[in-house]
């Protein structure tokens, strides 16, 4: 049986729609999940004091919500700053810290 090319078109036609809109589909959901999404400053937050609370109780915490973007020679990142306060020694004691907004590491901690 011979086909006519009439009779392929429109398969052919949406053969082609479909693999074209599988490739864009593609493209934007690997767009999606590569991009370097943010962890909430409260978690990281968290895990600080729970990292102090493993050496004596603390006396208070806070965090800046808002990332900044920082620059330590090649390192170029969004950071968040906060801080913990504990009593030792029968003094406060303030401590701060930048941690990556990425991914919650601690780049930096001191005693204030």
């Amino acid at each position: 049986m011979i086909y006519h090319t009439k009779e392929k078109t429109p398969y052919i036609l949406a053969s082609g729609l479909l693999f074209g809109a599988g490739l864009t589909c593609g493209y934007f959901l690997h767009k999606i999940l590569t991009t370097k999404k943010a962890i909430h400053g409260d978690t990281i937050l968290k895990h600080v004091k729970k990292l102090f609370l493993k050496e004596g109780p603390i006396e208070g915490s806070w965090i800046e919500l808002q990332k900044v973007p920082l620059q330590k020679f090649a390192l170029k990142t969004d950071v968040y700053y906060g801080g913990i306060s504990r009593l030792e020694e029968d003094q406060l004691i303030q401590y701060e810290f930048i941690a990556d907004a990425y991914t919650g590491s601690i780049l930096d901690l001191y005693r204030v």
